[in-house]
C-alpha cells in the first residue's frame, strides 16, 4: 500500500507539472496578444517553483528509512523555565510544519514545565518522507532573545535538543525480551482538559540493556498506551542498532553533544537582530516568525543537498 501510494503521488505530480506548463504557455500566448495577465502569470510561475522545489526535495530522500513516519522527541537544556519555554516553541514549530505538509501529528507524551513550557515531549509525524525530512532537525537548537521571564528584560540564551527516529512496521523484526523491560504506570499530566486521565493509565517503559526510555499517555486506556509505547520502543531500538552498525554516525555524535553553547546545529536570534542560521549548511532566513510558524523547508532542503554532497 505504501508503494502504491508513492506511485500514485508520482503520477499526480506528473499531471500537475503538465497542467502548470500548459497554463503558463497559455498565459504567455495571451501576453503576446497584448492581454494584461501579468498577475496570473506571476502566480502560476510561483506555484510551479513551489512544485519543483518539492520534487527536488523528494529526489534527495533516498535513504533506507527516509519514506517512513517519524518519531520526534524534544528535551530542554539547562536553564529551567527559559529552556522549557524554548522547547515548547520548537514543539509548536514542528506541529505547524506538519500541518503545512498535510502530515498527521500525534502527541504521544507531553510533560509540562512547572511554570511554562515543557520538560519533554514525544510526538509522531505520519506521512510520506516524514522521517527523511525531519532528519535535518536532529541536534541542539539555540535561541537568543529578550527573556519574557526576566523583569530586567535582559537577553538570554536557551538550548533544546531534538531527536528523530523512523517508525518501523511489523515487517522488521525487533526482538525485545520481557525480562529486559521495566514498565511503570503513572497518572497522565499532559494536555487534554477534562479528558486527562484520573487513573494510572500513562505508561513508561525502560529498556534496561540500552537505557532507552519511552512514554505514552495520549490514550485513555493503559493497554493502548502500553501498545503505543512498545511501538515507539521498537523504532528507537531499530535506530539504535543502525547506529551501532554504522560505527561512527553523525546522528549519534549529535545525540551525545551537551545541550549547551557550542554544540548547536542552528541558532534562532530574536534580539538584538532577527536571524535564523543553520551552522552546518550556512543557510540563513531573516523572517524569524515565518520559520517559527512552521516554514522550515529552506533549512530542510539545504541540509538534504549538503547530505547528498557528502555522499558523493
Amino acid at each position: 500500500m505504501r508503494e502504491r501510494k508513492r506511485l500514485e503521488d508520482v503520477l499526480a505530480t506528473e499531471s500537475e507539472l503538465v497542467r502548470r506548463s500548459d497554463d503558463i504557455s497559455a498565459y504567455l500566448e495571451l501576453v503576446r496578444e497584448g492581454e494584461n495577465v501579468a498577475a496570473d502569470l506571476k502566480r502560476e510561475l510561483a506555484a510551479l517553483r513551489e512544485t519543483v522545489d518539492r520534487i527536488e526535495t523528494e529526489t534527495l530522500l533516498s535513504g533506507e528509512n527516509d519514506a517512513r513516519n517519524a518519531i520526534v522527541t524534544i528535551h530542554p537544556g539547562a536553564g529551567g523555565t527559559e529552556s522549557q519555554d524554548w522547547a515548547d516553541m520548537l514543539l509548536r514549530m514542528y506541529l505547524r510544519w506538519g500541518e503545512r505538509h498535510g502530515f498527521e501529528t500525534v502527541l504521544n507524551d507531553y510533560q509540562p514545565g512547572e511554570e511554562a513550557g515543557i520538560k519533554s515531549a514525544t510526538f509522531s509525524v505520519n506521512g510520506q518522507y516524514a522521517y527523511g525530512l525531519l532528519t535535518s532537525e536532529i541536534g541542539v537548537h539555540r535561541l537568543v532573545r529578550i527573556s519574557p521571564f526576566d523583569q530586567a528584560k535582559r537577553r538570554h540564551t536557551s538550548f533544546a535538543s531534538v531527536f528523530v527516529s523512523p517508525e518501523i512496521d511489523e515487517s522488521i523484526e525487533i526482538v525485545i525480551k520481557p525480562e529486559d523491560l521495566r514498565v511503570d504506570t503513572y497518572r497522565s499530566s499532559g494536555k487534554g482538559g477534562q479528558h486527562v486521565n484520573t487513573t494510572d493509565s500513562a505508561v513508561r517503559i525502560t529498556h534496561n540493556p540500552t537505557g532507552i526510555v519511552v512514554s505514552c499517555q495520549n490514550e485513555r486506556s493503559q493497554h493502548k498506551n502500553r501498545e503505543r509505547a512498545m511501538s515507539i520502543l521498537r523504532s528507537k531500538l531499530y535506530e539504535h542498532e543502525l547506529e551501532k552498525k554504522r560505527a561512527i554516525s553523525k546522528k549519534v555524535e549529535d545525540s551525545k553533544l551537551d545541550i549547551d553553547f557550542g554544540s548547536q546545529i542552528r541558532s534562532y536570534v530574536l534580539a538584538p537582530y532577527r536571524l535564523i542560521k543553520d551552522h552546518r549548511t550556512k543557510e540563513e532566513v531573516g523572517d524569524v516568525d515565518r520559520v517559527l510558524d512552521g516554514d522550515m523547508d529552506p533549512f530542510i532542503r539545504a541540509y538534504l543537498r549538503m547530505r547528498r554532497g557528502e555522499k558523493n
